[in-house]
């Protein structure tokens, strides 16, 4: 596959394999600078594991991932998280005890983590107070700063997940399922927030099992099933795509 100039993220035959399985099988797919691509498919197709392998939190089996023309195969997590990939998951788990201000804080140590100076590092200094409290206006969490993490319903739960990552300054930002547990008004509050980030420049790679609220934010939507990309183009045609029907829809009606 021949690198674009504006591409940020490109996969080449990705493969992972769990013992006999192929989670993910040769998966070429190419992510353009800014662009809002959805990754949507069954249990079971892969999605969350294409996002482990390009986190780092899992090492491929074989194939190439590059980030802005660099290979970041097998990288940990932390090296990866600071060239700019931030992620959130599909179950929050933020730091129960710490406040939400406190959470984001912590994800400023980031840089310091793999050493032992994250023991001495200070973070709560005007400085990363300041910037922390930003993307807390920024992500609707600012009445809750002083909040223990642990109470917080599902909902503003996952937009602290969302705020955490926002403090590594991602340029991609990998959303798991971020919609999952969320009513109505919540999900409309989440994706108003994730499109207002897209619109300041955070190129956004969304999983997620909720079709509409895919379809309605995404320009682009790639498809898996079985560990293989089966599908990919704009919202409309990958509705009408027959095998998106069969393998995700499972019925004709929704074209």
């Amino acid at each position: 596959m021949e690198e674009e100039v504006n591409s940020i993220l490109i996969t080449e035959k990705l493969t992972k394999y769990f013992g006999g399985l192929k989670a993910v099988d040769e998966v070429d797919i190419e992510v353009r600078e800014g662009e809002f691509l959805g990754l949507i498919g069954p249990n079971g197709a892969g999605k969350t594991t294409f996002f482990n392998l390009i986190s780092g939190f899992l090492k491929p089996t074989a194939g190439r991932i590059r980030f802005r023309g660099q290979e970041i195969q097998g990288l940990p997590p932390h090296r990866i998280a600071a060239l700019g990939i931030g992620r959130t998951f599909q179950i929050p788990k933020p730091f129960a005890d710490l406040s939400v201000l406190d959470n984001v804080l912590a994800a400023y140590g980031h840089s310091f983590y793999p050493l032992l100076q994250a023991f001495n590092a200070r973070y709560r200094t005007p400085r990363f107070v300041a910037a922390a409290e930003e993307i807390l206006e920024k992500t609707g969490l600012l009445p809750y700063a002083n909040a223990r993490a642990g109470d917080l319903p599902i909902g503003l739960k996952r937009q602290l997940e969302i705020a955490r990552a926002l403090a590594l300054n991602p340029s991609l930002l990998l959303l798991d399922e971020p919609a999952t547990g969320l009513v109505y008004e919540e999900a409309l509050q989440l994706a108003k927030l994730v499109r207002s980030l897209n619109a300041e420049g955070i190129t956004i790679i969304l999983v997620e099992h909720n079709m509409p609220f895919a379809m309605n934010l995404c320009e682009r939507i790639v498809v898996m099933a079985h560990g293989q990309v089966i599908a990919e183009g704009t919202p409309e045609e990958v509705r009408r795509n027959p095998k998106v029907i069969e393998a995700y829809l499972g019925h004709k009606e929704y074209a």
